[in-house]
């Protein structure tokens, strides 16, 4: 059943860039994937550091813009409307008159 390579180096690294995607819909930096993946996936962080940085380096500005929605950035230049967007939600918890 193994006869498409599936076992493949090539095909794990789909794997692990598969799922650095997923910890991006999730807002995770490269730390917090890299544990996330550790824990859930048995990737090792050395494994998840280095395709992290490839993705990088392909969808530069991609990172970039992630980053600086992240805040990562800061030292160069502070964005005072940025906030925890998870505040919101648990605002919004009923429906309830004044």
């Amino acid at each position: 059943m193994d006869d498409d390579g599936s076992s493949s180096p090539a095909s794990y690294i789909r794997l692990v860039q598969h799922l650095i995607e997923k910890c991006i819909c999730y807002n995770m930096n490269k730390e917090e994937c890299m544990e996330t993946l550790e824990k859930h996936a048995n990737i090792k962080p050395v494994i998840t550091s280095t395709v992290w940085k490839e993705l990088e380096k392909e969808n530069r500005e991609f990172f970039e813009t992630y980053k600086k929605d992240r805040g990562e950035e800061s030292s160069t230049q502070k964005n005072p409307s940025q906030e925890p967007t998870i505040s919101k939600s648990s605002d919004d918890d009923g429906d309830h008159d004044d």
